[in-house]
Parts: C-alpha cells; sequence; structure tokens
C-alpha cells in the first residue's frame, strides 16, 4: 500500500518510536548559541557608530552608480586573530584614511570566517582561543566588540560573509561585504546577499570564471524567499527585496586577471548579462599568485590603467597586516605579533604607499575628464 499522509500520522495507541538509530547518529554534541538580540543588547550601536556605517554605505553605493569617482579600498589583514593588534592596525589606517578621504573611500578588512580548503583554523568566531576549544558564543561577542571599536574610530569595516548565521550578529557593523570564491556560486549565499544591507561584491570562481559571479548579481538583486534565523533566536522564513548594490571581484584564477585585456573580458561578461560594467580588484590570492608581495606590482598596474583613464575599475582588495608575512599557529609556539596566521599580508610599511599611489592615480583620471 503506498504511504499517504493519513497513513503516515502518529497513531496515538502505539507507543513512541526511538529515531536515534537514525537522526543525529554524527553529532557528537549540541551546545546553546546566544540569541542575536541578546548580543545587540549588550553591545549596541551608538550614533557615531551609525553614521559611519550609513554613510561609507552610501557612498560605495555612489560609487557603484557612477555618481562618486573615488575608488573603493578595502584593505587589512588577511584574517583577523587578536584584538589589540587589530585596533593597532586600525589607528595607523584611520589617519591615511582621512588624509586621502578626497580619492579613495577606505574601508579596513576585518574578516572573522575563513574558509578551508580541507581543515584548518575557522577564523576568530569560529575558534577565538585559537586552541580548537570552539567557543563561538565567545568569538562572536568578540567579534562585534571589535567591530564596533573599529567603527567607533569613524573606520568603516568590510568583512566576508561565510556562515549564513553569523550576519545577525554582525551586519549592522559591516559597510561592505564579500562573499567568496568558494560560494558566489551557491544559492543560500546570493540569498543572503539579496536581504543584506549593505554592498556587495562577489568574486570570480577559483578557476578564474566571471560569469557565476555575474550571475550571482542577478541573483542577488532579485527578491528571495528562504529559511533563517531571526535576531531572537527563532526559525523564520524571510523575504528579501533583493540588493542591487553588488559588483564583481576579479581574484584571479588559473592565470591573474586584473590587467586592462581581463577587465576588458570581465565587462563584457557584465555586459552581456545586462549589467553595469564594473569590477574591483583583488590584489591578493590568484592575481599576486598567492606571492604577498606581488600585491604591490598588481596595484601598480592598477594604478597606471586608473591614470589612464580607466573607469570600469571601482575598487582594490589589498591584503596587509602590521608586518609582512603569515606564521603558522603551532600549539605551545608563541606568535609573532602582528603577523598574519593565514595567508601572507604585506607590511604596513609598504601598505600607506601603495594607498597614496592609488589615490594618485584617481587624481591622474579627475584630470583626463
Amino acid at each position: 500500500m503506498t504511504a499517504t499522509a493519513d497513513t503516515l500520522r502518529a497513531d496515538p495507541t502505539q507507543p513512541t518510536l526511538d529515531t536515534t538509530r537514525i537522526d543525529d547518529t554524527r553529532i557528537a554534541a549540541v551546545r546553546a548559541l546566544v540569541s542575536p538580540a541578546v548580543m545587540l543588547e549588550d553591545l549596541p550601536v551608538t550614533p557615531g557608530i551609525e553614521h559611519t556605517v550609513e554613510t561609507t554605505r552610501q557612498a560605495i553605493g555612489r560609487v557603484l552608480r557612477g555618481e562618486d569617482d573615488r575608488l573603493v579600498a578595502v584593505v587589512g589583514p588577511c584574517s583577523i586573530h587578536d584584538h589589540a593588534q587589530a585596533m593597532h592596525y586600525a589607528r595607523l589606517l584611520k589617519p591615511v584614511a582621512d588624509a586621502l578621504a578626497g580619492e579613495l573611500v577606505v574601508v579596513m578588512r576585518v574578516y572573522f570566517e575563513k574558509p578551508r580548503t580541507t581543515v584548518g583554523w575557522k577564523g576568530y568566531i569560529n575558534d577565538p582561543r585559537l586552541d580548537g576549544s570552539f567557543r563561538i558564543n565567545e568569538g562572536l561577542r568578540l567579534a562585534r566588540a571589535l567591530l564596533l571599536e573599529i567603527n567607533a574610530l569613524g573606520l568603516p569595516a568590510g568583512t566576508e560573509f561565510l556562515d549564513l548565521l553569523s550576519p545577525q550578529y554582525v551586519s549592522d557593523l559591516i559597510a561592505w561585504g564579500a562573499i567568496g570564491a568558494r560560494t558566489t556560486e551557491s544559492q543560500s549565499h546570493r540569498q543572503l546577499a539579496s536581504g543584506l544591507s549593505c554592498p556587495v561584491g562577489f568574486k570570480n570562481g577559483t578557476d578564474g570564471g566571471v560569469q557565476i559571479a555575474a550571475d550571482a548579481l542577478v541573483s542577488a538583486a532579485a527578491p528571495h524567499s528562504f529559511m533563517g534565523m531571526t535576531k531572537m533566536g527563532v526559525a523564520a522564513i524571510f523575504e528579501t527585496r533583493g540588493n542591487a548594490d553588488g559588483h564583481v571581484i576579479l581574484r584571479g584564477g588559473k592565470t591573474p586577471n586584473y590587467d586592462a585585456a581581463h577587465v576588458e573580458a570581465a565587462c563584457a561578461v557584465l555586459r552581456k548579462a545586462g549589467l553595469r560594467e564594473q569590477v574591483m580588484v583583488d590584489c591578493s590570492h590568484a592575481n599576486s599568485s598567492k606571492q604577498h608581495q606581488r600585491q604591490i606590482a598588481v596595484a601598480a598596474e592598477v594604478a597606471a590603467q586608473l591614470a589612464a583613464g580607466e573607469r570600469r575599475i571601482i575598487g582594490v582588495m589589498v591584503e596587509s597586516h602590521l608586518h609582512a608575512g603569515r606564521q603558522d599557529l603551532k600549539a605551545g609556539v608563541p606568535l609573532q605579533p602582528g603577523v598574519s596566521i593565514t595567508d601572507a599580508c604585506i607590511g604596513w610599511d609598504d601598505t600607506a604607499p601603495l594607498l597614496h599611489q592609488l589615490a594618485d592615480a584617481v587624481r591622474a583620471r579627475r584630470g583626463r575628464a
């Protein structure tokens, strides 16, 4: 007999079936997660922080619509692993951002979640103590506290949205967001982006293909309905309006894709899709062939394109920390302060000149108008 809704209904005369043989068989433990509403109440936004986030989002939106000729510069550590070091970096970046505000919309890169090719440290939210204890409630609180402190300086923050629940804890403090190369093709992340309040950049695929990022822009700009968690920590169905402030990030693939020919090729894909012809260039990752110092050469090439009049490049990303290079996270081995524990970064001494070079290029581009 074929099962129907009626035949599948529970029979109150029968004992409750033990389903432990077929449910959660690979779950080792379940721990309580603090609700976003509780955390937002404990760590609230101030009027000054609200102003920083709102005005930066608006400025980036104007850049994307061609109403502002500045360059968006997302610069900072590959990943955050220490509060004091992140604030040290923020205090160095803030005066440079102010000095170059006429040419650059500077956003500090504040990444808390790291996608791993296999396994490894998953980021400050997932494992804030760097020891495999996975104190996620603590990580969420520390991440929010850091974002509040950075924004309180008047310096906006950008991050990658990797986990689908963590935005409820921090997205009100994010001026610009990214969807990574491994998740650009994910329907769930496109739906998430359609409801985010900030502009969002989608990276090209790990193979260098731009079409999936263009498809993501079309999807994220449309309304969606999907399941999620409210700030009260309750499961709900979300209906979004769509996010028109999306753009492509060129991060390279099998080969770098930041030169003029690749910018034109990416814009051709966008043009065919009826989208705005604009790209942000990630100076790191495959564009630097994973050689952190090559970011300087990539930025110089981008600056040359800008100075020659290229207006379709609307931003850059740079992985930068207090000191150059990277280090491994090893139990019992003290970490060098200000050095990345994920991808290698350029140091601050190279970062400030790089930003000035990009600002000079924006001025030169204006002179050609």
